[in-house]
């Protein structure tokens, strides 16, 4: 196994995960579990833990989060849960990732099965994208009584969980443990089927209501690197390495400042590149990429430069001015990746309104259409696409009456 397989992170001992379920301050109004996104309960679970109720924590979790495991690992605790944990103003947050990641592996270890799920309804529910969304509307869905089919076009589901985030924070076998839970539900998934105008028609009429949960799986490329042959987009670089890694040159230049950015760097020097230096367009003070993900670029010795725009590439060179200060520097690299936003992928070749975006009961006009993912608004986190898809269920259920 090479290091860039190797897990970063490692679980707690039950000794540490009591030790820190201890340190909790049972708090009445548990601002952890209202500042969670997907509504997991965290102080439910650690509550169970402080009071060596396991398996209980385990039904906690499992009943509010289909990706649990997965949450757990690559979720920006800091901004959401831990900002919420009272511990703030004392000394420092719980971490609940970490307690909760104890949980997800005891659950695995013991072999529990937590849920339950009815009879089918006689309704059926078409999902076209197997991320993070599609996967928890479909469990959701399913645990209603409703038959899902998952329709995804890469070879295996998972969407971004898969071919997006790097093995050292999400192994495989984590992504596979979750997708078999939902499989086991009775969940079918549908590999290969690139969805078009034409076969989603044919799937209106077969399907009593259609999700879109489609992510933002497509680079955007900066109109001053369209024309350099040594430039490739991040989110690509990414999927290659998860299928097969490849030769990468001694000296790379990663431009972008967000979470796949710092993915992008890490890899890099996991994968055994000497230099990569990462220019951001904001400041340390506005950066996205969540307080981890920085951590790790450090870690790895990565080069980090803030606040500088790219102006001028030729070639092997890219010349950069600051924002802040009368300054500008030129880089020479071998390889050049942007990191620098994503969007819809228009293979897909559907028709997209922009009011679609803005729907808050997820559906698209008055049809059985409704969105969720990354283009459905909201923050564009794992964790905020579970929340998604359990809205996106509960407004599709309602649509169709459950069970009348």
């Amino acid at each position: 196994m090479n290091d860039y397989e190797k897990e970063v992170k490692k679980s707690l001992s039950l000794r540490l995960v009591m030790e820190e379920a201890s340190r909790c301050l049972l708090c009445k109004d548990a601002p952890c579990s209202s500042s969670c996104p997907a509504y997991t309960d965290p102080a439910r679970f650690i509550r169970a833990i402080r009071f060596k109720n396991l398996c209980g924590a385990v039904e906690v979790v499992r009943e509010n989060n289909a990706l649990a495991a997965i949450c757990a690992r690559v979720c920006p605790t800091e901004k959401y849960c831990q900002s919420g944990c009272s511990r703030c103003g004392i000394d420092k947050p719980i971490d609940i990732g970490a307690i909760q990641r104890f949980i997800c592996d005891f659950e695995v270890d013991t072999k529990m099965e937590v849920l339950e799920f009815p009879k089918y309804n006689g309704k059926k529910v078409a999902i076209i994208g197997s991320g993070p969304s599609g996967l928890t509307s479909a469990l959701e869905l399913r645990k209603l009584g409703y038959e899902v089919t998952i329709f995804e076009k890469d070879e295996m589901p998972g969407g971004y969980l898969r071919y997006g985030i790097p093995s050292y924070r999400l192994p495989k076998e984590v992504l596979e443990s979750e997708i078999k839970r939902i499989l086991k539900s009775g969940v079918v998934i549908k590999t290969k089927e690139l969805i078009n105008d034409e076969r989603l028609e044919e799937l209106k009429k077969d399907y009593d209501a259609i999700i879109l949960a489609l992510g933002y799986s497509k680079g955007k490329m900066l109109p001053l690197f369209e024309e350099n042959n040594k430039t490739i987009l991040a989110v690509d670089f990414l999927h290659q390495v998860k299928e097969e890694p490849f030769k990468l040159p001694d000296n790379v230049l990663v431009i972008g400042g967000g979470d796949v950015a710092m993915d992008t760097c890490v890899t890099l020097k996991k994968l055994g590149v000497k230099n990569v230096t990462d220019i951001v367009y904001e400041s340390f003070a506005e950066f996205k990429a969540s307080n981890e993900e920085l951590s790790l670029a450090r870690l790895e010795n990565v080069s980090i430069i803030d606040g500088y725009i790219p102006i001028y590439v030729d070639d092997e060179v890219v010349k950069f001015k600051s924002r802040f200060i009368d300054s500008e520097i030129s880089i020479k690299t071998d390889l050049i990746i942007l990191a620098t936003g994503q969007t819809i992928d228009d293979t897909i070749n559907l028709e997209f309104n922009g009011n679609f975006v803005e729907n808050t009961n997820y559906r698209i006009g008055k049809t059985n259409m409704f969105i969720t993912g990354d283009i459905q608004k909201g923050d564009k986190t794992v964790v905020y696409s579970v929340r998604k898809g359990k809205e996106v269920a509960a407004y599709v259920d309602n649509f169709l009456g459950g069970n009348k």
